[in-house]
């Protein structure tokens, strides 16, 4: 995320906006905050939960990383390198447990702790008194299958555009942050986190809001 509050707040008071326009029903709400790796996707997702909280929403976060597949079934299969990859991820429990969500249930869901770079099983569950979810990830609005599947789930879709050389910063950044050397953390970057970027921004589904981040 660019370092901008301002920005941060006006593009996330758009979208409550929006969230409440659709909320007045009464019926659970879905709303998918999408965007490639060092797009702010998750800072804004959580700007976008806390001011509907603040504004007396029952509403809460669903990110998609808790549905990493675990390294045990990833270094079989080649994929280790690649964790973070639409393929690295479990498109069918999290396709299922979406639909659950949708229906309105009570739902216990699965959370990323990335200071390990595990899924924990069980770790948070969305009661049935919540009425809004925002979903943040990578890939919840990619134009390949299985996933465009999702775009039926969402009542609100909203993609982060990011150009590609600022992404490289921040994710360069990130991993800099993160303990590694510079020529470490371009690495890291350029060898899964870009080649992610790029495939996202070569297929993006329609949504219903792009943001310039």
């Amino acid at each position: 995320m660019s370092d901008d509050p301002e920005g941060l707040a006006d593009n996330a008071a758009a979208i409550v906006g929006r969230i409440e326009a659709l909320a007045s029903s009464g019926q659970r709400r879905l709303v998918a905050i999408a965007g490639a790796p060092g797009s702010g996707k998750s800072t804004l997702a959580a700007a976008v939960v806390d001011r509907l909280v603040a504004r007396s929403h029952a509403a809460v976060l669903m990110p998609m990383d808790g549905f990493h597949l675990d390294n045990r079934l990833l270094e079989p299969r080649g994929l280790l390198p690649r964790k973070g990859a639409p393929e690295t991820f479990d498109f069918g429990g999290f396709f299922a447990t979406l639909r659950r969500v949708r229906a309105g249930e009570a739902v216990v869901i699965p959370v990323f702790d990335r200071s390990r770079e595990i899924a924990i099983a069980g770790a948070e569950e969305i009661g049935p008194e919540t009425r809004i979810v925002v979903v943040e990830g990578n890939y919840l609005c990619l134009d390949e299958d299985p996933w465009r599947e999702l775009m039926s789930i969402w009542d609100l879709s909203v993609m982060l555009e990011v150009p590609l050389a600022e992404l490289e910063n921040r994710l360069v950044g990130r991993w800099l942050g993160f303990g590694y050397d510079r020529d470490a953390a371009l690495a890291k970057a350029q060898g899964n986190d870009l080649r992610n970027a790029e495939r996202i921004l070569r297929a993006v589904m329609p949504t219903d809001i792009m943001v310039a981040n």
